[in-house]
């Protein structure tokens, strides 16, 4: 299985933690220059940059709000500008903000919400689609959650409308941008990472872990590896495809 990914370029956006972080250490050991998007994390994703360049690869920290177009564009310009291609956008970024039930969301919060997690993927995929177009082999995946199929749970509604509007552009770009860039998405279960810590309590994540047919809740590593495979060319005949990572969870 080809998952070489040397002389590629990769943009992963909220690269600091969890998921994001591990996937930008899976795609440097694999070859490529990462893009290390962050907003908040910046400790973090400068410990991630050290990591990569530990491992012998190259890292380019872009700090950005990415519900603002002038930072998207700051973010996929920089990016260029430091490495002059764009291969691979990994749309991480996102957060339910806090959680609350439908009957009593604000306008504001669920704005937010889709801010964070639709319009945020919008803009920085706008901007890099040219980039991933011009070198006919690009690849785009976006981060969705199982609570598109649970409907979420303990006020988590408003986050998973959000990431259902993101399944649904995964796939109406993954039509539009064929047969250049191919167009993926993942969908994990309950990984053990710090959205769960602030997210979810204790014995909610040990409930979960009954519920899941391989009795234990995921790694973000084990997410990594299957966002390397539709990074490379070990997925090329995959487009408009949802990656389950969930323990048996949930099955199609």
């Amino acid at each position: 299985m080809d998952t070489n990914l040397t002389s590629r370029v990769a943009l992963i956006t909220g690269a600091g933690v969890g998921i994001g972080r591990s996937a930008a250490l899976a795609l440097a050991r694999a070859g490529a220059v990462i893009g290390l998007h962050y907003h908040t994390s910046k400790t973090s994703a400068e410990q991630t940059a050290r990591d990569i360049h530990d491992l012998g690869g190259k890292a380019i920290l872009l700090p950005g709000d990415l519900t603002l177009e002038a930072d998207t564009h700051r973010v996929v310009d920089t990016l260029i500008q430091e490495t002059g291609r764009l291969d691979i956008l990994f749309n991480n970024a996102g957060s339910p903000i806090h959680m609350t039930p439908i009957e009593s969301c604000s306008l504001e919060h669920w704005h937010r919400v889709f801010d964070v997690n639709v319009t945020s993927a919008f803009l920085v995929t706008r901007r890099a689609i040219p980039h991933l177009r011009a070198n006919k082999n690009g690849s785009i995946i976006n981060n969705l959650s199982l609570s598109v199929q649970t409907g979420g749970s303990g006020g988590g509604g408003v986050y998973a409308a959000a990431k259902g509007a993101l399944q649904v552009m995964t796939r109406t770009l993954a039509k539009e941008l064929a047969p250049h860039v191919r167009v993926n998405a993942i969908m994990p279960g309950v990984i053990a990472t710090q959205h769960h810590e602030t997210f979810s309590t204790p014995a909610k994540m040990e409930a979960y872990k009954t519920q899941t047919p391989l009795a234990r809740n995921g790694h973000a590593d084990e997410v990594a590896e299957a966002v390397l495979f539709l990074a490379s060319d070990a997925s090329s005949f995959m487009t408009g495809a949802i990656l389950d990572i969930n323990g048996g969870r949930f099955m199609r």
